[in-house]
């Protein structure tokens, strides 16, 4: 097995192995930690607190005695602490992006572009945090005058997923702060250690004490969860995760009524139309399926290629994947790195069984890598997919590109829609009327026309059905951290007084 090498940090001060509460380093109280490897060799990284129920209902306490005063700051005051955070996080975006590699394993190239992402959303919130503009209404009744202002929901709790360590964290903090709400953070447990470096840069950025809590957990997760969601102090809770997940939490939630926002499991269609670019459509295909190893959840899961092009396609693609380099993320050249888990990979190998058992064609890939490591696999192309196979049904969350064959439009709509969960689709087409219908048929929540990539911070992000509900970034996003509030004003109709 190949040496992966440690990242060499610029500052290792951003090297973090306690929790972020009331602006200090602290462990749980009971003193328990957990270990986290590094995907790609699986060497030990380090250790985080093992954090419980008592360890969260103290930050929990801590983000409301908060709240009072940071809700009153003005929202330019708040603009600016976004703003500095987001130019630290560029500052020192190398060494974040070494960390996301490390205990995530996506290529240092990856990784890079993950930081300017996440960044971006500091920026964007920032220049959101000013412009929170309510309406003057017209009041039914003579002598009324109706206006609405905005406010912020409260103590907010966020629990993010492993794939984007550093993006799926600022797309829910920066929208928070700028609303004026004060958070607690759980960290995912595979990759705690960029949310931890991110805690250090806001303790720079001067964000007041109280106002960022970042804890950590793994073996406690199901019960950090219930904390946070059982609290009645907590009125907000924002989850990226799976719908399984996504439903038991809006469970928990149910008994204090938070407002919530879930960005849940997808099973993205990525149809390519007879009348397509087919080089922009490979390529676009390339991006979206491989992107992470396949591991977002807006990744392209089942790829529909209309039967008129669909062996050119075929062979375009597979041919390019097999330039792909696998390896360590810190390695010159490499293009993909490992999985996350060995539960990835049984996912991965089983649902490709599945397809060769029931006609699929490997035409790349389809093995384990062990030599390179224990999380690696080969980036696979199968061919001649049906409706009956896993894949179909199930998101891979992995490096396997199954390829359907269709015969309509209405054909590959109907099996598009097929999918309990609705987060994204993608399909490519020069036809401008076949462009809005198939954009408007589909039941997703964001659609990619002639693109890969969908995601920017100026854009809503969500999805509808088991996908969940609420955006995040974009003017929309800011919304689901505040609460209309509407004042209306009596006896206003007085006539005008002399003097």
């Amino acid at each position: 097995m190949p040496e992966h090498s440690v990242p060499d940090l610029n500052d290792k001060s951003l090297l973090k192995h306690e929790c972020y509460v009331n602006g200090e380093w602290i462990e749980a109280k009971s003193g328990k930690t957990f270990d986290v490897h590094d995907p790609a060799s699986g060497k030990l990284i380090g250790s985080c607190p093992e954090m419980n129920k008592d360890d969260i209902e103290n930050a929990i306490q801590v983000a409301a005695a908060a709240f009072p005063s940071f809700r009153k700051t003005t929202g330019r005051e708040r603009s600016r602490m976004l703003r500095k955070w987001y130019q630290l996080m560029m500052d020192n975006a190398e060494d974040l992006a070494k960390l996301i590699t490390w205990e995530n394993g996506k290529p240092l190239a990856d990784a890079k572009g993950e930081v300017t992402y996440a960044a971006n959303f500091f920026e964007w919130f920032s220049e959101e945090a000013p412009r929170n503009y309510g309406d003057t209404i017209e009041a039914s009744i003579p002598g009324n005058r109706v206006f609405t202002i905005k406010e912020p929901v409260g103590v907010c709790g966020l629990i993010t997923p492993w794939n984007f360590p550093a993006a799926m964290i600022t797309r829910k903090i920066g929208p928070a702060l700028a609303a004026g709400c004060t958070v607690v953070a759980k960290s995912p447990g595979e990759t705690p250690f960029t949310s931890l470096a991110l805690a250090e840069l806001a303790h720079r950025a001067g964000i007041p004490k109280g106002v960022v809590n970042f804890v950590t957990a793994l073996q406690n997760t199901a019960e950090v969860g219930e904390a946070i969601t059982s609290s009645p102090t907590v009125r907000k809770v924002s989850f990226t995760g799976s719908t399984g997940v996504g439903k038991l939490l809006m469970k928990q939630s149910a008994d204090t009524l938070k407002k919530l926002s879930f960005e849940l499991g997808g099973n993205a269609p990525f149809i390519v139309f007879d009348d397509a670019d087919l080089d922009l459509a490979v390529t676009g295909a390339i991006a979206c399926k491989f992107r992470s190893s396949g591991q977002t959840c807006v990744c392209a899961n089942r790829i529909y290629v209309q039967k008129g092009i669909y062996d050119q396609f075929v062979n375009s693609f597979a041919e390019k994947v097999k330039g792909f380099k696998v390896g360590g993320g810190y390695e010159e050249g490499v293009t993909h790195g490992p999985l996350i888990h060995d539960r990835a990979i049984n996912k991965v190998d089983a649902h490709i069984q599945d397809a060769q058992k029931k006609g699929g064609k490997v035409l790349v890939g389809g093995h384990k890598m062990t030599n390179l490591g224990p999380n690696f696999f080969e980036p696979t192309v199968i061919r001649d997919m049906t409706m009956d196979m896993q894949i179909a049904s199930e998101e891979t969350f992995g490096p396997v590109a199954g390829v359907f064959p269709f015969d309509t439009e209405k054909d590959v709509v109907e099996m598009a829609n097929k999918a309990e969960v609705g987060l994204a689709g993608y399909f490519y087409s020069r036809d401008l009327q076949r462009v809005y219908r198939v954009a408007e048929a589909l039941e997703v929540g964001m659609v990619g026309v002639n693109t890969g990539l969908i995601s920017d911070p100026a854009a809503p992000f969500g999805g509808v059905k088991f996908s969940g509900f609420g955006r995040e970034g974009s003017r929309y996003g800011i919304a689901e951290y505040q609460i209309v509030k509407m004042i209306t004003l009596g006896g206003m109709s007085q006539p005008l007084g002399g003097s």
